[in-house]
This record gives structure tokens, sequence and C-alpha cells, in this order.
């Protein structure tokens, strides 16, 4: 595939088998069967890999069944106000919002704008830019829509935990405690441990529409799933 192709299209059930091994791409599943393709990343040992999605990118029709799948996994937990992590995450929450019949979100940041505080901000890193020192912010006029309510707190791929905890962090700076947490893909388990040590309650909040393993390169030099 050329690289501009991924994410574009979600194939009807059964399209691809299953498969053990894979090459250039790995193959995911909603739970309705349909699967969407997704280029392997190999990480700097060379010896380990992580299938990627950049929401972003991805062509209408995915984005809207991905925010369709997430906002009904959450809809049970009665949200009232959606609240999206910078700068993918963003996208999804925006139609993840839209899905459960809000008329706006709450976007957190990156960019410090003038009026901004301080002692509402966190240190923020990614997996995606690990070399880069940044830091979570959120707008204080924003927080008369967060204050008292269910809020659900959204990133496109939950991979180490990281930033999604650097949300947590600052929304409890703000005194809220989010009723949901959601993602489009859960990559490997890595952000299991890190989400634990943060809190005890928030690995039954999280919801996700698909999840994809730690990848690792066999004698063939295929990728496999990991052995744990």
């Amino acid at each position: 595939m050329a690289p501009h192709d991924f994410w574009q299209e979600l194939h009807p059930p059964g399209t691809f088998a299953e498969q053990e091994e894979f090459t250039s791409f790995y193959i995911a599943a909603l739970e309705d069967g349909r699967q969407l393709r997704l280029p392997i990343r190999a990480l700097a040992d060379g010896n380990h890999a992580l299938a990627s999605l950049i929401v972003n990118q991805a062509g209408f029709a995915v984005l809207d069944a991905l925010a369709e799948s997430l906002a009904e996994k959450i809809r049970p937990m009665r949200i009232d106000v959606v609240a999206g992590l910078p700068t993918l995450g963003l996208t999804l929450a925006a139609a993840v919002a839209q899905k459960l019949g809000h008329g706006r979100y709450v976007p957190l940041g990156t960019s410090r704008k003038f009026w901004y505080r301080d002692e509402l901000s966190v240190a923020l890193s990614s997996i995606t830019t690990p070399t880069q020192q940044k830091r979570l912010y959120i707008d204080p006029r924003m927080l008369p829509l967060l204050a008292e309510r269910r809020v659900a707190l959204i990133d496109d791929v939950i991979s180490s935990g990281a930033s999604i905890v650097a949300g947590l962090e600052l929304l409890a700076a703000c005194g809220i405690e989010p009723a949901a947490i959601g993602a489009a893909m859960l990559q490997s388990e890595r952000w299991r441990e890190k989400l634990a040590a943060a809190g005890p309650q928030w690995e039954a909040r999280i919801a996700g529409v698909f999840a994809t393993p730690m990848l690792e390169r066999n004698a063939a030099g295929r990728w496999q799933a990991a052995r744990l």
C-alpha cells in the first residue's frame, strides 16, 4: 500500500483472513467485524513494533465509524461533556461529542495563551514525539463547562499511558474526575501499569474501539504478537 492509502477505508468482515504473522500492515477488527489496515512502525530496537493509527489522516468514513463506536461505548456512562487531548485526540473527541448529541467539547492544548494559568498545566510526553518537552493546559474559561459534570476524557490512542495520565492529572488539578476515558485504539498493554499507578478506579472506566498488541520480529523476519 502507498503510505497515504492507510486509514482510508473500513473493509467488510472477513475481507482479510485471520493472521498470526504480518509484514507491512496489521489487521485490526471493530466489534462488528469490519477490518482496518494499520501500518506497522518499528521501534528503536528494531525487533519490536506497533500498529499505527493517525486519526486526523483517516478518511471521513473511518473517523465517523470510530467516533460512532466509541460514543456508543461511553453513552451508558451518561456523559455530559467531552474533553479532548492534543493533538490527535482532538479530532476524535470533537466527533465523539457530536455523536453523543453535544453542541461542543472542551479541547485541552499544548499552546500557552497569555490568559492561561501555570498552575492549571502539567508536563506532557507522547510516544509519537518523545523528544519534545511540552506542557498540557486547559483554558480557564472552559472550567465552568466541566465543573460538576460527567466528563469523558478522549484521546486517539492510549499507548504508554503518559498522555492520558497527564490529562487525568490536569483535570484533577481542576477538581474534576472523569467518568470515562476513551480512545479509538488501545495500543499494546504498556499503559495498564501507568494507569493503575494513577488510581485503581481508572482501568474500569477505559473504553476502546479496538486493541492492538506489541509486535515482535520472528525468525522469518515477519511481525507477530509479542509473547508476554
